[in-house]
């Protein structure tokens, strides 16, 4: 099911519409098509194959170092979770994700991260110094606000560019840069978080997108750090393996990055639809208070591996 953005408002009309007081019933009964709809979701997550431990990505590329307190599905079950389960239109063409293992993907307080490589060469950071985030980010926001007309054409809806929820930072030690934007869709209330951190390598760049909810800052935020450290790339693919006289030099800095002129290439409208959370699942079922009661009713299922 292709869900898209200008569905985000009637999940907020639908949770006005059935309030607190379905949120407390204990005798909510799932009608004949949200039972047939949760048993699809649940016989898809039995296809999963969630992972611990080192994985290693691209044939050698990079290693992530992914402890039990998180699982790693690849390619094949991130477009699963992301397209039939979240939404997401397909060929998202990720190298997978992880997910904490406490939450199983039809879980409401779910939050995931992305994993793709850009491969244009390496990227100089000596820019990374010298960028005054405040003035970019009103770039940023002038961009969103002129794609705006083409997205409405194509059936989204508008995005707005609220601001920074955490201001860019760039370590040039270990040539990681992480940011993250907050953003309303189609003059919405609620925000989405879109959470980003780049791993700098000597041929491109990991990228690690965060699909979550601004109200999960917090706790994205708390687990920053360790996702930070998962991600490394193997020897000779670091950035410190660059050789001037034989590798390409990507044409784009750390601005372009943070800026997202590296993902426009690909368009806005492509790079925006994996802001998308999960409102697949909850809209399919029709009620979207189902999603918290699906976690009293069955309870987040065991994802840790045996």
């Amino acid at each position: 099911m292709s869900v898209r953005l200008f569905y985000m408002p009637l999940l907020a009309l639908l949770l006005l519409a059935f309030g607190e007081q379905t949120l407390a019933q204990d005798d909510y009964e799932l009608s004949a098509d949200e039972q047939a709809a949760l048993a699809r979701f649940n016989a898809i997550i039995d296809t999963l194959n969630p992972q611990s431990g080192d994985i290693i990505l691209r044939n050698g590329l990079a290693t992530l170092h992914v402890p039990r307190d998180f699982n790693f599905y690849d390619a094949a079950d991130a477009e699963k979770i992301l397209v039939d389960i979240w939404g997401n239109p397909p060929g998202q063409n990720v190298l997978g994700m992880l997910m904490p293992n406490a939450y199983s993907p039809l879980d409401w307080e779910s939050w995931a991260v992305t994993i793709d490589y850009v491969e244009d060469g390496y990227v100089s950071d000596e820019d990374a110094a010298d960028i005054d985030y405040e003035d970019l980010l009103k770039d940023m926001k002038g961009d969103i606000r002129d794609a705006n007309q083409d997205r409405i054409d194509a059936g989204y809806g508008s995005i707005e560019l609220v601001g920074w929820a955490e201001p860019p930072r760039y370590d040039a030690m270990d040539k990681k840069l992480y940011w993250a934007k907050e953003l309303r869709f189609d003059g919405s209330d609620e925000t989405t978080l879109n959470y980003e951190i780049r791993a700098l390598g000597r041929h491109g760049v990991l990228n690690m997108t965060f699909i979550a909810a601004t109200s999960q800052l917090e706790e994205i935020n708390a687990a920053r750090d360790s996702v930070l450290n998962m991600a490394e790339f193997n020897a000779g693919n670091r950035y410190a393996d660059f050789d001037p006289e034989l590798d390409k030099v990507a044409a784009y800095g750390i601005g372009a990055l943070v800026a997202g002129k590296v993902a426009a290439k690909a368009g806005l409208l492509g790079a925006a639809l994996l802001l998308l959370k999960k409102f697949g699942v909850f809209l399919l079922i029709g009620v979207a208070a189902f999603g918290r009661k699906l976690k009293s009713m069955f309870g987040a299922k065991d994802m840790r591996n045996d």
